[in-house]
């Protein structure tokens, strides 16, 4: 989708030094097109069109902003406007940032916080990494559940321009033990007496701060939330997750496990903003393991060289095997890698995938046979026997490969590794070893070489 800001007739007016027109186009800009333009101007324009924004929109540019670039502003602008720029943005945001830039940038940035924003983003940087506490909001609506509607809408209207989102508001006890939740509409449709604790909803759906942050975005796609509670261990309410929380989550989640399918280590750079040593570094590991396991390929190929001068023919037929056992367990992993990232699919489905893939893969692998039986008996008449040997060597490696490519990444999952490692590549590796004894094996007793 073509940009709908105009870069370059923003860019001439900076070049120009014509800011107060600069600054009356970026206002009329989303924040997220301003940021995205910030981020493609030369570098050492970058902080003058980031002090052109009013003071107000600033913030929220800020946290659209790519950790470098906002390491580039920090270093630019005074501890008067980064003290600003702290107190305006939620405290997941300035969490985010302060957790991918030096330690020396996020001294100064926590230095210039106030007191009680510098505990809040403290209190958040000491949940573990990827839990659900690393990734909440502390910025939502809580009301005390002996409130009346009036006394509940009065706080509404005095926190909500703080609050990332205003419409689920949490009811709490004088503990801050979470009680239940309630709904601006059902508040505004509500008598001004009537009190939340008779109104409100018990039966609350909430995660842990130390709960996988996965576990959060599965709950909210679950049950359709707009935002899901994060309580402690003592049921006490210190967050919220978002509907753009769970948006970075998936991305980032799906981008790993991308990577990981492609037979890379993660990165969590953008692709044009890495180094091309730290991508050799990325891929060349997974790559030596698939080259060294590769070797044992050439092995069993090596160990039936008696069939190949017995028989050449059969060597014409290998790369169809090896190729369409891969691609019948990537099928069957990539499926199931899927359903678990999605919460479709447990570690107690195990037999039930198990018999499942079974299944499919006898239907599958006997059509492929059939056909594959027939399209040889054609090609090369005569030959019945190798005709025969081949299509079964291809019903067993199909059978094989489904069923292997779909419990391999369940078995990862028990074994508490990414499911994900469990993709194409190893898969085609492990898969093109089986499919190879599996055909010299059949064939060494139809044809008895």
């Amino acid at each position: 989708m073509e940009q709908e800001y105009n870069y370059e007739a923003l860019l001439t007016l900076l070049e120009n030094r014509s800011y107060g027109e600069l600054r009356r186009l970026l206002a009329e800009e989303n924040e997220v097109d301003i940021a995205d333009f910030i981020e493609r101007v030369p570098r050492h324009l970058a902080v003058v069109a980031f002090r052109t924004l009013p003071k107000e929109l600033g913030a929220e540019v800020f946290s659209n902003l790519p950790p470098d670039t906002q390491q580039l502003i920090i270093g630019a602008i005074t501890d008067a406007e980064l003290s600003e720029i702290v107190e305006e943005l939620f405290v997941d945001d300035a969490v985010d940032m302060l957790e991918e830039l030096p330690a020396n940038v996020v001294k100064r940035v926590l230095k210039n916080a106030h007191p009680e924003t510098r505990r809040r983003i403290n209190q958040f940087l000491h949940y573990p990494e990827n839990s659900a506490g690393s990734i909440m909001t502390a910025e939502f609506i809580d009301l005390r559940k002996s409130m009346t509607v009036r006394e509940a809408i009065a706080r509404i209207r005095r926190i909500a321009e703080d609050c990332e989102q205003i419409y689920t508001c949490y009811v709490i006890d004088d503990c801050r033990v979470l009680e239940g939740v309630i709904t601006l509409k059902e508040l505004l449709l509500a008598r001004d007496d009537a009190v939340l604790e008779t109104m409100m909803e018990r039966d609350v759906i909430t995660a842990l701060t130390t709960e996988d942050r996965e576990e959060a975005v599965q709950a909210i796609m679950k049950y359709d939330l707009l935002a899901l509670p994060v309580v402690d261990h003592e049921n006490r309410l210190v967050g919220i997750v978002t509907a753009d929380d769970v948006m970075d989550v998936m991305e980032e989640e799906a981008t790993e496990d991308f990577e990981k399918m492609a037979a890379m280590s993660p990165s969590e750079r953008p692709y044009l903003k890495t180094g091309v040593f730290t991508l050799a570094r990325k891929r060349i590991m997974w790559l030596l393991v698939l080259m060294v396991s590769g070797m044992v390929t050439g092995g069993i190929l090596g160990r039936y060289e008696a069939a190949f001068a017995a028989m050449p023919l059969l060597v014409t037929f290998i790369p169809m095997l090896t190729d369409t056992g891969g691609n019948a367990g990537s099928q069957s992993s990539t499926l199931v890698i899927r359903g678990m990232a999605v919460g479709e699919i447990a570690s107690a489905d195990f037999l039930r995938v198990f018999w499942k893939e079974l299944r499919v893969s006898l239907l599958v692998g006997a059509v492929l046979s059939a056909v594959n039986f027939i399209r040889l008996i054609l090609t090369y008449p005569g030959n019945e026997l190798i005709a025969l040997t081949v299509a079964c060597a291809l019903f067993a490696t199909v059978a094989m490969a489904k069923t292997i490519g779909g419990i391999l990444p369940m078995v990862a999952k028990v074994l508490h590794a990414d499911p994900a490692i469990m993709a194409a590549p190893l898969i085609t590796t492990i898969v093109d070893a089986f499919s190879l004894v599996i055909y010299f094996s059949v064939a060494q007793s139809l044809l008895h070489f």
